[in-house]
């Protein structure tokens, strides 16, 4: 969604809005709309500056995209620590 770089879909993390959050869905098993991202920070960047989240999630309005920041961040962490 934030690069456009097509790939496995097991290899994106899948993205759902739950009361106007935008969380991870890791198990892959939460209700409603997804959306994929590349499970990386400049990816997220991307999205959030082409404004692709409502569009996605066919949302009108705002959506808070920091738990999905949260989660990346503790990723990219665990890769360099």
């Amino acid at each position: 969604m934030g690069c456009r770089v097509r790939t496995v879909y097991s290899e994106l993390l899948r993205l759902v809005v739950v009361e106007g959050v935008i969380v991870p869905d890791l198990r892959r098993r939460l209700p409603g709309r997804g959306a994929s991202l590349h499970p990386d920070l400049s990816c997220l960047e991307l999205a959030e500056r082409r404004r692709a989240f409502p569009r996605a999630f066919r949302a009108a309005g705002a959506l808070d995209p920091s738990p999905v920041r949260r989660h990346l961040e503790g990723l990219q962490t665990e890769r360099i620590g």
